[in-house]
């Protein structure tokens, strides 16, 4: 589809979007929603929160936030990589005391909200650049292990013994519970994720047009059912075989997703108690920083997956989730975010405007208002199957394999910042990882003035052509003044971006100027990289960081990757 089609065809928004595209919109809607209802219940157990408190994100993230958002694809609700702050924040806040962690909470949710509106006005729509690639993905990586490791306990049916906020000894007694599991529990977890591998290892087109997590929970209920999970009984698995140990085990409704019958039921005010403590400081500055970030990145990888090649509008879009998760944080909801899964799959589905998350939020309200008796018989083991899963996705060694392809120093960055949040906690350990590019960026030469002012100059060449001059380090702390600037350039125009001059390129800045151009031609212009032969790569990826030759090297060929383009 050539730039000159894809202005022709782009859909409509609002009502006119909504009577040209409703069709392709509600069937994307309701696949939709098929997947989010299960990842929402699992979302908000995971944090601590009651099940319903991840549909009230979805229905407010569908119902309202769709109709003022600056993207079009995105579909908003909880997703898997607030778990850890949320849940932080309830076992923190609440001190034993589960309900007042809960409401304590919701109200950390509300300052977070207020300060995302906050970011969205004062147009911080760009926040995801002041954090280098590395550590975000280290972030996300760490998350998914803190996922997995208390998730995998509850999918095999054991209570460990560790406290829960106590994260190293959580992970030690996975082997235990493996060894030592609730069979029937264990069966139901191991078949969903089963199910869940072997969906993403499919070639079948048409057996992927199911969505495995609904799959999962149909398996799941099934198996309960069987089970008999609705009544608690004691039970000995195979007693007649003389090699497995003859245990009693216990099941019953404990194992299965409790929701109030009346919806409004799961309403529930925060409380404010704890407004004026560190804890709570902490935790809403976590909440905001984590769930914008995940939003913004998200938005942007959307947006490259539209086939009408539209860009949101990030300060609106922050703008737009600060006020729904303000709204949730008022009436009990988790927080949300555009999420990356149910958003990508909306496009796979043939949405065409925002109003498929409108319909999302609607067929999730419409379910648990009129069939709250059948998320009942959910057990519990499918959903965590789900979360270890989406917790795998998030740590799978194709991570590490794909950071470590841009670069030794990249995966140094990523192992690090894992490390520091396994060890500390999210904001702490973001933070060590963005000081340890810092003091890689120094140990290689950077001049300490250029680590927070770039050096440039935009020269303005008739007929309608920018040459972008940069001097001195190009790093990700320092590139956002030039970032916003290009951003506002017109379309149909020349770029060139002229790195000759450059002392030091590091990855974040290579990949943005690649970015960069690939959008800026999808919308009809022209871009160009000069200079980057003057420099050497770190190694042999295309977007590597890179260092400028120094005259003794420059009478000598220096073999270098494929250029950023």
């Amino acid at each position: 589809m050539n730039t000159a089609t894809i202005a022709e065809s782009i859909p409509p928004d609002g009502m006119a979007g909504l009577r040209a595209h409703w069709k392709s919109d509600l069937v994307s809607g309701f696949l939709i929603f098929l997947i989010a209802l299960p990842l929402c219940l699992g979302v908000a157990m995971a944090s601590g929160f009651p099940p319903m408190a991840g549909i009230i994100s979805a229905v407010v993230g569908g119902l309202l936030v769709s109709r003022i958002n600056g993207s079009y694809m995105t579909i908003n609700g909880p997703a898997a990589g607030l778990i850890v702050v949320i849940l932080a924040a309830t076992q923190t806040l609440g001190q034993g005391d589960a309900m007042q962690g809960y409401r304590c909470t919701l109200a950390a949710i509300v300052v977070a909200s207020a300060l995302q509106i906050a970011m969205g006005l004062l147009k911080a729509g760009r926040l995801n650049a002041y954090f280098p690639a590395s550590v975000v993905h280290g972030m996300l990586a760490a998350i998914g292990i803190i996922i997995m490791a208390k998730q995998f306990h509850i999918m095999v049916g054991v209570k460990p013994e560790a406290a829960s906020d106590d994260l190293l000894a959580t992970i030690a007694e996975i082997p235990h519970s493996l060894l030592d599991p609730n069979p029937e529990i264990a069966l139901i977890g191991a078949v969903g994720l089963l199910i869940l591998i072997a969906w993403s290892l499919m070639r079948s087109r048409y057996l992927k047009m199911v969505p495995a997590p609904l799959l999962v929970v149909l398996a799941g209920m099934a198996l309960g059912k069987y089970f008999d999970l609705d009544h608690e009984h004691i039970y000995m698995f195979h007693p007649d075989n003389p090699i497995l140990p003859h245990h009693e085990y216990t099941v019953g409704p404990k194992f299965l997703v409790t929701i109030p019958e009346d919806f409004t039921a799961g309403f529930y005010l925060p409380d404010f108690s704890k407004v004026w403590t560190a804890d709570f400081w902490g935790a809403a500055i976590s909440i905001c920083l984590v769930g914008s970030l995940e939003t913004l990145l998200s938005a942007v990888a959307v947006d490259k997956l539209d086939p009408y090649k539209r860009c949101s509008n990030l300060n609106r879009d922050l703008t737009a989730v600060g006020a729904g998760n303000l709204i949730c944080g008022l009436i009990g909801g988790l927080p949300m975010i555009a999420e990356i899964v149910r958003s990508s799959a909306n496009i796979t589905n043939g949405a065409k405007t925002g109003w498929a998350n409108f319909f999302h939020g609607a067929f999730l309200l419409l379910f648990v208002a009129l069939f709250p008796h059948v998320i009942h018989e959910i057990p519990l083991a499918s959903l965590a199957a789900l979360l270890v899963y989406t917790g795998f996705r998030l740590a799978s060694p194709r991570e590490f394999a794909k950071t470590m392809d841009i670069g030794w120093e990249q995966l140094t960055l990523f192992v690090i910042t894992i490390l520091g949040v396994l060890a500390t906690d999210l904001l702490i350990g973001v933070a060590i990882g963005i000081l340890a590019k810092l003091a890689i960026h120094m140990l290689r030469g950077v001049d300490p003035k250029h680590l927070l002012k770039i050096s440039y100059r935009i020269e303005e060449v008739p007929p309608d052509t920018f040459v972008i001059h940069v001097d001195g380090s190009a790093i990700f702390s320092n590139f956002i003044a030039l970032k916003s600037e290009v951003a506002d350039f017109p379309v149909g125009k020349t770029v060139i971006f002229d790195l000759s001059n450059a002392d030091f390129i590091d990855h974040t800045v290579m990949e943005f100027i690649d970015h960069f151009r690939h959008d800026y031609v999808q919308r009809g212009g022209h871009c160009e990289i000069r200079g980057l032969e003057s420099h050497v790569p770190y190694s042999s990826h295309p977007l590597a960081a890179r260092k400028r030759k120094s005259p003794a090297k420059d009478s000598g060929k220096v073999k270098l990757g494929r250029q950023a383009g």
